[in-house]
């Protein structure tokens, strides 16, 4: 069991769910975590929804969620462009998560002469938005990539993510893009500042060894992953060695995680 636990940033697709259905365990596991006061974050690197949006489809599921406790890649983008040019002009590829956030960071949202190209995933995204983008970027604007994510899981298969159309921008401007969400460490220096603590007090647990644990590695975090989606036994030793990670604790499934943080 892991003691004096600071504060845990929780994956969420794959970790505590599975597209519209709960994985097993994953409310029981957030309600002894209320119950034993560990502070802890829903950390995704979703750019689409709004925090109420994602706490309200936890909710709908059974897993007792708050607006306030769910960080995405979008808020952590928006608090990252406003911290180094408070007030910029901004040009957004993106859905309403990215827009909500970019807004209430104070940004100006522009539709031309950015000095900043913010970009999630789109599902918009069109020849035009890839000229305008690549004009504006080649032109001097930065380019800040909410996540790498280059394809997600949807109803009826796979689709292209955020990292798809960054992949394209990138290649038509030449510019590589600031990116914020994992496996990078941008996403969880917010999360960890949310919840007041130092990277190296907070644990990171989630079922992407590309992504989540290799964010954590990535961040100086503690890791935890769960055999619950994306990393499975039969495929973890592949996943270690295209990382060049390894997670400080593994657990099979939500009921082990529950044992190991002692809730």
């Amino acid at each position: 069991m892991i003691d004096n636990i600071h504060g845990l940033l929780l994956d969420l697709d794959g970790t505590l769910f599975h597209g519209g259905i709960m994985i097993p365990g994953a409310d029981t596991l957030i309600a002894g975590l209320r119950s034993k006061g560990i502070p802890f974050l829903f950390v995704t690197n979703n750019s689409s929804r709004t925090p109420a949006n994602v706490a309200a489809h936890l909710s709908a599921m059974g897993i007792e969620a708050h607006e306030q406790e769910v960080c995405t890649s979008s808020l952590a983008a928006a608090r990252y462009i406003a911290e180094e040019s408070p007030g910029a002009a901004v040009a957004i590829l993106g859905e309403e998560g990215l827009h909500r956030a970019c807004e209430e960071a104070g940004l100006n949202i522009v539709t031309d002469s950015p000095q900043y190209v913010v970009q999630g995933i789109d599902r918009s995204f069109t020849y035009d938005s890839l000229t305008r983008a690549a004009r504006w970027i080649t032109g001097g604007a930065a380019f800040v990539l909410t996540n790498p994510d280059l394809m997600l899981p949807s109803d009826d298969g796979m689709m292209p993510g955020a990292g798809t159309l960054g992949a394209a921008i990138e290649a038509a401007s030449g510019v590589k893009p600031v990116i914020i969400g994992k496996p990078h460490r941008h996403l969880m220096s917010y999360a960890t500042s949310r919840l007041g603590i130092d990277l190296k007090d907070a644990i990171v647990v989630g079922d992407n060894m590309r992504t989540d644990i290799a964010a954590g590695a990535n961040a100086g975090c503690r890791t935890v992953l769960t055999l619950t989606g994306v990393t499975t036994k039969d495929n973890l030793e592949q996943y270690k060695e295209w990382t060049g990670v390894s997670p400080d604790f593994i657990c099979s499934n939500l009921a082990e995680l529950r044992a190991l943080l002692g809730v």
